[in-house]
């Protein structure tokens, strides 16, 4: 749009300076023709903008002309750009309206804050998915943005774990969260969660809902998060660590003369546990539960038969 290339190159100008029609074209992906008519069209509006002929020409802002934000310290502007998140704004369809914003607000600055602004946004990258973790396929994530943002009734098609598997939902999208890389909308009647890379069909119906006025959340993910660590982690194993050996979630320690700590930890289930506790090789000695325990000594019998056998063949 028209009005949105003449903000554009308004805060350009005041962001970076002097600037030739041929780099406000490229910056803008418009001709040349369409700049000169913008700096005309802005002139006439009253903006004082002149430019420059010349190998060192260009267009340029009269000295002092800006629009500010007030009361921003540092420490506010660098949480500021911090906090823009490229990726999931990218993944909602707010890509470019993040890149604009962020336009708007850095040529608002004034210089000091704006090298605190630019040295924030150029020394730290948020990048919240896990390392072995594939990245989710949420093609239905703008549909959603929508709804929770107009209070639109979805009908969706949910694949969950237990059967049966594909069951059709009506929600009522209240908010989304977006939590380790994975998007999460919670959902009206309940509330309840669902995760959005688990809806394989959407309809969106020309129905509104009425959000609740006392619906906190940010509180609800909150507790939501309490309640789902509690029914996780419902059973408990008694391990002893060799020194130097931690565990999260650990209680009750007690230290013994070898210098070996034995401490309770609450568990997912023994599968869980198994694996976890596998990967401490050595550190770790396993008391209770029964089941635990001799589920690890039976794997640590098969490996040590298994590289038994793999140095004898290697000795023939």
């Amino acid at each position: 749009m028209k009005s949105s290339r003449l903000v554009s190159i308004l805060l350009l100008l005041q962001t970076r300076g002097r600037m030739t029609a041929a780099q406000l074209a490229e910056e803008l992906e418009v001709s040349v023709r369409t700049v000169y008519r913008d700096v005309e069209a802005l002139g006439a509006a009253g903006v004082p903008l002149y430019g420059d002929a010349g190998h060192a020409g260009g267009y340029r802002l009269l000295d002092g002309y800006r629009t500010r934000l007030t009361g921003l310290n540092a420490d506010e502007a660098e949480a500021l750009f911090l906090a823009g998140a490229p990726g999931p704004a990218a993944q909602l369809g707010l890509g470019s309206v993040l890149a604009a914003a962020q336009l708007k607000v850095r040529a608002a600055l004034p210089p000091e804050l704006r090298g605190h602004a630019d040295r924030i946004s150029g020394r730290f990258h948020l990048d919240a998915p896990g390392w072995y973790a594939g990245a989710d396929e949420t093609p239905y994530l703008p549909a959603v943005a929508d709804a929770v943002w107009d209070s639109r009734v979805l009908h969706v098609l949910y694949r969950r774990w237990r059967e049966p598997t594909d069951v059709e939902r009506r929600l009522e999208p209240y908010g989304l969260v977006l939590k380790a890389g994975r998007w999460y909308v919670v959902a009206g009647p309940g509330p309840r969660t669902y995760r959005v890379d688990q809806i394989i069909q959407l309809a969106a119906v020309d129905e509104e809902f009425t959000h609740p006025h006392d619906f906190d959340l940010a509180a609800y993910w909150s507790a939501y998060q309490r309640d789902f660590h509690d029914r996780l982690y419902r059973r408990a194993a008694v391990v002893r660590l060799a020194p130097g050996v931690t565990l999260d979630r650990a209680t009750d320690h007690r230290t013994q003369k070898d210098g070996w700590t034995t401490v309770t930890v609450p568990v997912e289930s023994v599968d869980h546990a198994h694996a976890e506790f596998l990967r401490l090789g050595t550190g770790i000695e396993v008391l209770e539960p029964p089941e635990l325990r001799e589920r690890i000594a039976r794997t640590v019998a098969e490996l040590a038969e298994r590289y038994g056998n793999f140095r004898a063949h290697g000795d023939d």
